[in-house]
């Protein structure tokens, strides 16, 4: 990784986490610990990249695997060595700068909801959402190295763990954050309407009560 590189890399990470922080504004102790659980997120997916790539050599094809976690005779889930120069299922292959920009503007627009909701958003809704830009942050990561140091020296976002008894692509640890963030942000919508449901409820029947 050359100086330019790393220098937009923290840059953009600075920037990311300096949104975070000022979306959260009124609540700063919320704001810090949240700043502090994305950095950490992004350093550990990078830490595990870094251990990936001088542990192994990139692997021709996904089926092959350098480690591999079993029980019984039942493959679980194997460590492997891809690059991916698209998006998930490897979609958009090659488009490197239109991901960066629509990662850019998704975690751009998670930011913005941040900074409108930042008196009434819960905490399993901030971390969520924190969970999606750490995810988001430690891949742009890589395909910004993918425009910087050029295909040639970094063809794409590592990749590196294979479900094997799905079908299903290699991923890495930021697109677990990702997921997870998704998962839990839709649990905290849902919990949010039923409780909504359940004051618009009350408030239904109190105005009952006091008409009669």
């Amino acid at each position: 990784m050359n100086l330019l590189t790393v220098f937009i890399v923290v840059l953009s990470l600075v920037a990311v986490l300096v949104a975070i922080r000022a979306a959260l504004n009124s609540k700063p102790t919320a704001a810090i610990d949240l700043t502090v659980f994305v950095a950490a997120l992004v350093a550990v997916d990078q830490l595990i990249k870094l251990l990936i790539v001088k542990s192994f050599g990139i692997a021709a094809d996904s089926r092959r695997s350098f480690k591999t976690l079993k029980i019984g005779g039942f493959k679980i889930v194997s460590i492997t060595h891809i690059r991916n120069d698209g998006a998930g299922w490897s979609i958009l292959g090659g488009k490197t700068v239109f991901l960066i920009v629509f990662t850019a503007a998704i975690m751009a627009a998670i930011i913005a909801y941040l900074i409108i909701k930042r008196k009434s958003v819960s905490k399993l809704e901030a971390i969520s959402l924190c969970l999606i830009i750490a995810g988001g942050v430690g891949n742009l990561i890589d395909r910004a190295r993918m425009l910087i140091e050029g295909t040639d020296v970094f063809p794409g976002v590592i990749d590196y763990i294979k479900l094997d008894f799905i079908d299903f692509p290699v991923f890495n640890f930021a697109d677990c954050c990702v997921t997870l963030g998704a998962a839990l942000f839709c649990v905290s919508v849902f919990r949010s309407e039923v409780k909504l449901s359940k004051q618009k409820k009350a408030e239904a029947e109190q105005k009952t009560d006091e008409s009669l």
